[in-house]
């Protein structure tokens, strides 16, 4: 199920899960600063692994929840459907676009390396013609 079809609360959880790497109930709750949430989000849970998104293991009567898909399989599914969604499938462009934001400014080493992968990408370019 693509993660663009959940609710609020859902895409909540979810990320809290992927920044928190697993927890129970009682734990997302704390992470989401809400704790009359407790309810809500342990139905959530239950409805996000019917939806494929969570899984759980068992630790006496807590469930342990953790993302179903891996952390870096997420963010490149999401990378991709913000690039096809904002920026036309551009990757370009949403590269340049996120670069632009005023808080994301590399440093020295980020720049040498970003410098490094364009020089590589021209070089394959090339050797393909």
């Amino acid at each position: 199920m693509p993660t663009a079809d959940l609710s609020k609360r859902e895409r909540q959880i979810v990320d809290a899960l992927y920044a928190m790497g697993e927890g129970g109930a009682r734990e997302i709750t704390d992470a989401l600063r809400e704790p009359e949430a407790f309810d809500v989000v342990r139905v959530t849970l239950g409805v996000l692994e019917k939806k494929g998104l969570v899984k759980h293991r068992t630790e006496g009567r807590r469930h342990i929840y953790h993302p179903a898909q891996p952390k870096d399989q997420a963010s490149r599914s999401a990378w991709k459907r913000v690039t096809r969604t904002f920026f036309g499938g551009s990757p370009g462009r949403a590269l340049i676009a996120f670069l632009d934001e005023a808080e994301n400014k590399l440093d020295e080493k980020e720049l040498d390396e970003l410098q490094r992968w364009v020089a590589a990408q021209r070089g394959a370019k090339k050797g393909k013609s």
